[in-house]
């Protein structure tokens, strides 16, 4: 099936969709009131197709920018269990890369690195790309209704799939680029964005090493978070009184206040490099596949992958 989602578009969308569907069967659309986002075009996209019965789900925009011919590609991937969730690489053909607009180019570098924190998928090299496939099944337990209803829909996806653990793929792909003009503000985006992947990094790390589990990165978090703390507030606290006396502060003051910073910043790092060690690394889908059959007949045989 081919599901066209009408974000409450006021160009005509709606006639040209009408006409399409009654020359095109497999065709169907879903129309919103009114304007909610492309997040939540693709949340109403997901669930039409999983009430069809969809296995794979493959979302393109429609802006022209993304070739419909990858989509055999993106699928792939999933179908021969190898991740959950494929996104587009724009910048793995570095040629291909100069054809992208200059002030998309630089925010997405300096989003991409926001992207990686607050996701955990430290190894996507285009985390904003909108370009994506998934299993249905995974579509099924992420919380839909919590998704990011616009801009931000792309990264918190990602928050979200790593929550469950689902493993993620990049593929590929040609990026075109015209004369179309993109709804995203810069300015905006760079005013919200940063608050909003700091949000859901502070959630993925309290999720991941307090509340499902807490083990040796657990540690190093908090040690290295208070004794870098206590560091910089001693080392501050000294060095404004040294301003107003006029004393110079002595060794041990300053081994006092840079000797916690030097072992907590080697904390966190042991943290960071911890975190990125554990970026999801098998698919989910076939698990959950092997679990519904068990609940549906417990006495259904199940074989195990090899």
């Amino acid at each position: 099936s081919i599901i066209c989602v009408n974000d409450a578009s006021d160009d005509g969308l709606a006639e040209v969709l009408r006409d399409l569907a009654e020359r095109d069967d497999r065709l169907k659309i879903v129309t919103h009131e009114r304007n909610k986002g492309v997040g939540a075009a693709t949340v109403s996209g997901y669930r039409r197709a999983i009430e069809l019965g969809a296995k794979v789900l493959v979302k393109i925009d429609s802006d022209g920018q993304m070739n419909p011919a990858f989509i055999p590609d993106f699928v792939a991937p999933i179908l021969a269990g190898e991740a959950d969730y494929v996104k587009g690489n724009r910048f793995f053909d570095v040629e291909q890369a100069r054809q992208m607009p200059v002030v998309r180019l630089l925010g997405n570098a300096g989003l991409t690195f926001f992207s990686r924190a607050s996701s955990g998928y430290w190894n996507l090299s285009d985390p904003t790309n909108g370009y994506t496939a998934i299993h249905a099944s995974v579509a099924q337990l992420l919380p839909l209704d919590k998704l990011h209803e616009r801009y931000f829909f792309e990264s918190d996806m990602l928050f979200r799939l790593n929550s469950i653990s689902a493993m993620v793929a990049e593929q590929p792909l040609e990026a075109r680029y015209g004369d179309e003009v993109s709804n995203l503000s810069v300015g905006k985006a760079l005013l919200t964005f940063p608050f909003l992947h700091l949000r859901n990094f502070i959630k993925r790390l309290f999720y991941n090493y307090f509340l499902r589990n807490f083990d040796a990165a657990s540690l190093n978090l908090l040690a290295g978070l208070t004794l870098t703390g206590f560091g910089a507030i001693f080392g501050a606290q000294a060095w404004l009184e040294s301003l107003r006396t006029g004393t110079p502060a002595t060794a041990g003051t300053v081994m006092l206040g840079a000797t916690p910073v030097l072992l907590g910043l080697q904390l966190l790092l042991a943290f960071l490099q911890n975190d990125v060690a554990r970026v999801p690394r098998t698919p989910i889908h076939g698990r959950i596949a092997r679990l519904r059959v068990l609940i549906t007949d417990p006495e259904i045989p199940v074989q195990e992958p090899k």
